[in-house]
């Protein structure tokens, strides 16, 4: 399913063989000496009752004369003991055990039966207890009251040593909560006694509260009272040197009665199930290391038909409230919503109705949050028992006494992502899917894989720009705090297309109101997210802009000859060498298409354009972190971008089992290729879009030469070595794959970007059949001029000699000064019958010898006297009009 729950305890396995080894014990030795031994305990009355912040686990059962006794499962021993029995038939409400095991503290009323007495202190409904268990000593009454009581005792976070004050939370039902301080002395050895257990020192820390809720792995107390008919959130953090500060405030736009009263993870009664304690209505917080602040909250249900609920996510300074509307109205819903911290995620679901996965780290878009209605298969297998979130990803199911670890099951999700037919399904498993961490390299393949068979099923988005830069994110994401803020997390920026089954309101909420000055660890994330909600807008993800920008300046400059300081570039071009000996160090194996050989400047300067641009982004926004850290997470994640274009390139190829060698032009392109020359062409137009480089030095292929003619090698020797870029194989490819017609289109319309390799190996390979020569002469008239005339001299044709001619001509022409008949002519030792001919021939001639290293020709062997003449006659002409 798409929760994967995995058992840390269980009550049947964990606990009942224990109980039963030890009233076989019991009742062994009781008939050993003649007496009844222990009565058969009432194992159906087994439950948990409390999970401490060091995982330990209270549970309670009962023998079949009422009594009540305690156990405590040590998390990291996994051992069980006995703590305490009331040999009293009696109802806990709450129970909780301080750290060293010395003291129980508990609240019980009278069971509900009949005819039955009070077996409390007259006049009360609930008595609260504390125990010294070390050993079992004196009991003393915190309170003997008519209202319910809980307890909860406060962990420091100090384990070296024992601690000789401890403090206790009460919470009662006429809403208020006091802490008690019990300091203990140890006697007689061990012996741990309470110290002045006549007069406890306590003091009240919060009144008037209609719900709380405990965090017991980070010591904090959410509460909320109603001012002026006003919910007001507010926490308080213990910490362990015996202080505790109010955090924050932060109002809260929900109906709360005052009449009512719920708690949240203080122990696990049936009381809690009660309709006086708000049976429908839902209400937690949830925290994680990122410094978000959520509070989900759903409604008491007033129809059965739609289901409203709310996250107000603190931490981006608004709130979303969802409805959905039920598909199976006669079913009534018993349970309530249940709502569970996945850490980057919470889950709402209703069992049987409908299953939403929320991204809180990035909740603007809807389409980063997974909703699945009734009719998908997921909903069938979620867990129909409710469940309790607590700290982090621990889940207490109370029904059946399990304690899970809640993790979204990245395998589920992955052939999910497989079976998906709706594009806001796919972005949202995307993501999810990438967010999990389990071992990235299998995670990208398989996801690769799936886009290869998907690439243009997305309409909505694009599939490769996605994978690229959420993939990119999550590799660098862990590094430090506010990357969330800094990096691009997708490539969308707005969604607009509905959920099917659901819709959504969005709205601005007031910040929390901190109410302390000097932060440190969560409190300081959470701090710095509500700072940037306030002063930051626009947003401050990184974008390609200026790197775009100044990237078109550089190659403005390159081709009119003004580049500016050679350091500049240099330092530019040393960023892209980096990158890439830091993508080659990550990647040590073979590839079907090696990387890193034939240059391509151009992507080379976007590379180091790049790294220097999102460098100084960071370096602006990432305070206290070192330089040399950003700068290796900048070189992290610009060979992670590559790395992942090289991945899907690789697997395209190994998909398709194309060989390199295979690759020529004279032979018909086969559909493999036509696959890997489209998947090359999403590439280009996903990267193209975000301005993101490719690999500069991409393919190194093993060629092998062939015959004009089409017939086999004319040796049999090993593949001569070639080494390609992205742009060189995709122009062989297009070549191979696209008629002329369209080809020229691709080329045209910067599809295709012929580059020297390229066409030097289509000048090489391809004979000079009439297709072919129109052909190369398109492309050579496609060229640079620089670029076109190298070209030519590697063509030998009448056409390339034509072109060298013209190109010789006029450049002994550009700085031509008219001189004099008489200084010509005299030079001349040939003539032709031409006279306009035998001047032209003259003045080249005579620039020639004016300055033979300037005017040198090259090229000669391709070129024909008779079409220098006729390159002369036409400017000839030209010049003369005729």
């Amino acid at each position: 399913m798409a929760l994967r729950l995995i058992a840390d305890f269980d009550l049947e396995k964990d606990v009942l063989p224990w109980l039963r080894v030890q009233q076989a014990a019991s009742a062994a030795a009781g008939a050993r000496g003649g007496g009844p031994g222990v009565l058969e305990n009432n194992y159906e009355c087994l439950r948990v009752l409390n999970v401490e912040q060091n995982r330990n686990i209270i549970y309670t059962y009962k023998d079949n004369k009422g009594n009540v006794f305690f156990g405590l499962y040590d998390y990291q021993t996994k051992q069980n003991e006995h703590l305490y029995t009331f040999e009293k038939d009696l109802q806990v409400v709450s129970c909780s055990v301080n750290r060293e095991k010395t003291l129980l503290a508990t609240s019980l009323v009278q069971a509900a039966k009949e005819g039955r007495s009070n077996e409390l202190q007259p006049g009360s409904k609930c008595l609260t207890l504390l125990v010294e268990i070390h050993p079992i000593n004196n009991v003393k009454v915190l309170k003997a009251v008519d209202s319910y009581i809980w307890v909860q005792f406060l962990y420091p976070h100090v384990e070296s040593r024992p601690q000789r004050e401890n403090h206790l939370l009460l919470l009662s039902e006429e809403k208020y909560i006091e802490q008690f301080h019990i300091q203990v002395v140890q006697e007689d050895g061990n012996r741990v006694v309470i110290k002045n257990s006549g007069h406890l020192p306590r003091e009240r820390i919060a009144e008037d509260f209609v719900w709380a809720q405990w965090d017991m792995s980070e010591q904090r107390l959410y509460y909320i009272d109603l001012k002026k008919s006003r919910s007001v959130l507010k926490c308080i953090q213990f910490y362990a040197d015996e202080r505790f500060n109010l955090m924050f405030e932060a109002p809260l736009d929900i109906s709360l009665s005052d009449s009512g009263f719920k708690l949240v993870n203080f122990g696990y009664s049936d009381l809690q199930d009660q309709e006086e304690l708000s049976e429908h209505l839902t209400l937690c917080v949830f925290t994680n290391h990122t410094g978000s602040l959520c509070v989900c909250y759903s409604p008491n249900f007033d129809s059965w038909e739609q289901i409203t609920y709310s996250v107000f996510y603190f931490h981006k300074g608004h709130s979303k409230t969802f409805t959905t509307t039920l598909g199976s109205v006669d079913s009534r819903v018993t349970k309530g919503i249940t709502f569970l911290n996945l850490d980057y995620y919470v889950a709402v679901y209703l069992p049987g109705h409908f299953f939403h996965l929320l991204n809180i780290q990035h909740p603007d878009l809807i389409c980063h949050s997974l909703f699945l209605t009734e009719n998908s298969e997921v909903i069938d297998m979620l867990p129909h028992s409710p469940l309790q979130s607590l700290s982090g990803s621990l889940v207490l199911d109370s029904c059946s006494g399990k304690l899970y670890r809640a993790f979204l099951n990245q395998s589920y999700l992955l052939e999910f992502l497989w079976n998906s037919r709706l594009d806001c399904e796919r972005m949202a498993l995307l993501h999810c899917v990438l967010s999990c961490g389990q071992d990235p390299r299998r995670l990208e393949a398989k996801i690769i894989q799936w886009i290869s068979e998907n690439i243009s099923a997305c309409h909505s988005f694009d599939l490769i720009q996605e994978f690229i830069i959420a993939s990119s994110y999550w590799s660098i994401y862990p590094e430090t705090s506010n990357m969330d803020k800094l990096l691009p997390y997708s490539s969308l920026l707005t969604w607009d297309t509905e959920i099917p089954g659901i819709t959504l309101v969005t709205e601005e909420i007031p910040l929390p109101l901190m109410k302390v000055h000097s932060f440190k660890g969560y409190w300081e994330k959470l701090n710095s997210n509500l700072e940037y909600v306030k002063y930051s807008k626009p947003h401050l993800h990184y974008n390609n802009s200026v790197v775009r920008r100044e990237w078109h300046n550089l190659i403005s400059e390159e081709k009119t000859g003004k580049r500016r300081s050679t350091v500049y570039v240099r330092n530019i071009l040393d960023n892209a060498i980096k990158v890439i000996s830091n993508l080659e160090a990550k990647n040590l194996e073979p590839r079907l298409t090696p990387l890193f050989q034939e240059e391509d400047n151009h992507q080379q300067l976007l590379i180091g354009l790049m790294v220097s641009e999102l460098r100084d982004h960071l370096l602006r926004h990432l305070q206290g972190v070192e330089k040399k850290k950003i700068e290796q997470m900048v070189l992290d994640y610009v060979s992670k971008l590559l790395d992942l274009i090289c991945q899907i390139l690789e697997a395209s190829w190994r998909k398709h089992n194309l060989h390199p060698w295979a690759l020529h032009f004279n032979r018909q392109a086969s559909a493999a290729e036509f696959a890997v020359f489209h998947i090359m062409t999403r590439i280009l137009e996903a990267t193209n879009t975000l301005f993101l480089p490719l690999p500069p030095e991409s393919v190194q292929l093993f060629v092998t030469p062939w015959t004009v003619n089409h017939q086999a090698p004319l040796s049999v020797e090993f593949p001569k070595q070639e080494y390609w870029s992205f742009h060189t194989l995709h122009v062989i490819l297009g070549v191979r794959c696209l008629p002329l017609h369209n080809l020229l289109h691709y080329i045209d319309h910067g599809v295709l970007l012929l580059t020297e390799a390229a066409v030097t190996r289509l000048m090489k390979d391809l004979d000079n059949t009439e297709k072919n020569e129109k052909l190369k002469f398109s492309i050579i008239m496609r060229l640079p001029p620089l670029t076109g005339q190298k070209i030519c001299r590697l063509w030998d044709h009448p056409v390339s000699s034509n072109i060298i001619s013209r190109n010789h001509v006029k450049r002994l022409l550009q700085n031509y000064n008219k001189q004099p008949w008489s200084s010509v002519m005299d030079k001349s030792s040939f003539s032709v019958e031409f006279l306009p001919l035998n001047y032209f021939i003259h003045i080249l001639t005579d620039i020639e010898s004016s300055n033979p290293a300037l005017y040198a020709f090259e090229g000669h062997d391709n070129v024909d006297a008779k079409f220098v003449e006729e390159a002369a006659l036409k400017h000839t002409s030209m010049l003369l009009g005729l």
